[in-house]
């Protein structure tokens, strides 16, 4: 393949505290990466200088203006310079406004550059959601600011791990919250953007399994009506709209199935009864080091004009600058964005 044909990717710093801008060269370090796609890192070129030089990692940081100064070489990482952050007050696993603003900022311009078509799908690295809100930015995460800016109404969180694939009804809200947004239409519209995200990943398998909300799926009203009164409706309406999907499944036995590939993918209900078993599936701590081993997962947001991917872990502020931060996260998320923006070029060919 030339190199003019492979998609361009852009790829955000994260949090500059964080492992962020560590598992972004790591993985830049790869040469698989090279080989499917043209990444360029979106962040400050210093941190990424002084993360390449502290870790001893094999790279030279070349700052550009613009996606059309990048070189696209292995051993040469390009970094489009935002020059937002002060190496002098930086601390790593410290929460703070700075690092917040760099954050965000890093998030903000790759989301530009994606909405002008510079680059053909974006990546993001981790972020604390602490610092960006004292950086005056009052959003729940990456999802919601995806959403905010590219003017979206209809989205959702799709985790992809191996054989499960999981989106949510609801993600960042309380416990009791995600109660209350248990409704029909929204699980109707979570089981399209389902669909289709397995679709525009390449997936043969299109048999949805929805998680009941209650145990046992509510067990015919006992322990609560979410599951017979608003998640079994959405099901028969969606059987009726021509999707394969089965539901309400009690949360117990639907992930065991899904994690054999039964489901093509699943719907969660709320944040941790999607996160917990993907993470499960995907992240291998090591309890003689004391550290993870491997950390891997991707998150891509849904139903958004633009394809965004990112790491399915937080910024690890205990480990940052430590130089013992898995990439493989990272490079799972770029395969995917590489994927998503084939699937999406051949889409625009005409017939």
């Amino acid at each position: 393949m030339k190199n003019e044909h492979k998609p361009i990717i852009g790829i955000t710093m994260g949090d500059p505290a964080s492992i962020g801008p560590e598992i972004a060269v790591k993985a830049l370090l790869n040469p698989v990466m090279y080989d499917i796609c043209r990444p360029i890192l979106v962040g400050d070129a210093r941190v990424f200088e002084d993360i390449t030089s502290r870790l001893k990692l094999n790279a030279v940081i070349h700052p550009v203006a613009s996606v059309q100064d990048a070189k696209f070489r292995l051993g040469t990482i390009d970094v489009y310079d935002l020059a937002n952050v002060d190496l002098a007050t930086l601390r790593f696993g410290e929460i703070s406004a700075m690092a917040g603003e760099a954050a965000f900022a890093s998030v903000k311009t790759v989301i530009d550059l994606a909405l002008a078509d510079e680059i053909d799908a974006t990546v993001t690295g981790p972020i604390n959601k602490k610092s960006i809100n004292e950086a005056g930015h009052h959003f729940a995460g990456h999802t919601e600011i995806y959403a905010h800016f590219t003017n979206t109404k209809k989205y959702g969180m799709l985790l992809v791990e191996d054989n499960l694939k999981v989106i949510h009804v609801s993600t960042h809200v309380s416990l009791r919250q995600a109660c209350d947004l248990v409704k029909k239409d929204r699980i109707l519209e979570v089981i399209e953007l389902l669909h289709n995200g397995l679709i525009s990943l390449g997936e043969t398998n299109l048999k949805l399994g929805v998680a009941g909300l209650n145990p046992h799926a509510g067990d015919s009203g006992l322990f609560g009506t979410e599951d017979d009164e608003e998640i079994l409706p959405a099901v028969e309406e969606a059987r009726r709209r021509g999707f394969d999907v089965e539901g309400p499944v009690p949360a117990d036995t639907l992930f065991s199935k899904a994690a054999t590939g039964y489901y093509g993918g699943v719907v969660a209900m709320y944040h941790d009864q999607g996160h917990i078993p993907f993470k499960l599936t995907g992240f291998q701590w090591n309890a003689a080091k004391q550290q993870m081993d491997s950390v891997k997962g991707v998150n891509i947001t849904m139903g958004l004009p633009i394809i965004r991917t990112s790491v399915d872990h937080g910024t690890a502020f205990e480990i940052a600058g430590k130089g013992v931060a898995s990439p493989d996260a990272m490079v799972l998320a770029i395969e995917s964005a590489v994927q998503l923006a084939k699937n999406r070029r051949k889409s625009l060919l005409p017939a």
